[in-house]
């Protein structure tokens, strides 16, 4: 029987290390032999985000191992993958089902974050990323705080602003909000004809 990967290989979940950098075609076949949702961490070796997340997102790999794949891919060498999926920050993290896009979390998250991203992909729930209680209560504090200003002073740019950042606090629990963003997302991430 003749093995896939030589036996000098170090191999990072089911995946070789050598799929740290990778073309988009080596990428679809390592997303479709999985046979799993996948987890995809574009990360770079001088990110100091992507240094802070990797132990996460590693040791959540390890424990989701027989229901979730995970594929770190190195930013820096895999441009053709990064035009692919629009991706102009790292850490990104992109969930995949069925070889589609389900979720995307760009920026360092909490160990609480990433765990509910694995979680929601390997019980094929809708993957997002909730407000941790702090943010939400900061976003409106914030937001409340600026409307105020903006009314006391006749100021209506920072009013406008305070009504951003107290949305902002709530917009995942908006349906307006999620049937916008649906749709724009759809059109948006539609592979291309």
């Amino acid at each position: 029987m003749r093995r896939s990967v030589p036996k000098e290989v170090k191999t990072f979940g089911t995946f070789p290390l050598l799929y740290l950098t990778m073309n988009l075609t080596q990428f679809q076949q390592a997303v479709s032999s999985s046979g799993k949702p996948v987890v995809v961490d574009f990360w770079a070796p001088w990110c100091a985000p992507c240094r802070l997340t990797k132990p996460i997102l590693e040791t959540l790999a390890r424990e989701y191992k027989d229901k979730v794949a995970f594929l770190p891919v190195n930013a820096d060498e895999s441009r053709e993958l990064l035009e692919h999926f629009r991706i102009f920050g790292i850490p990104t993290v992109l969930t995949l089902r069925d070889g589609e896009v389900v979720g995307r979390v760009t920026g360092a998250q909490n160990e609480a974050a990433y765990r509910a991203l694995f979680e929601a992909l390997a019980e094929g729930r809708q993957v997002k990323i909730p407000l941790s209680p702090f943010d939400r209560m900061l976003r409106l504090g914030v937001g409340a705080l600026l409307a105020m200003v903006g009314i006391s002073t006749g100021n209506w740019l920072v009013l406008g602003i305070g009504g951003i950042v107290a949305f902002l606090g709530v917009y995942d629990r908006c349906p307006i909000w999620r049937a916008l963003t649906g749709l724009l997302s759809s059109k948006i991430l539609r592979k291309p004809s």
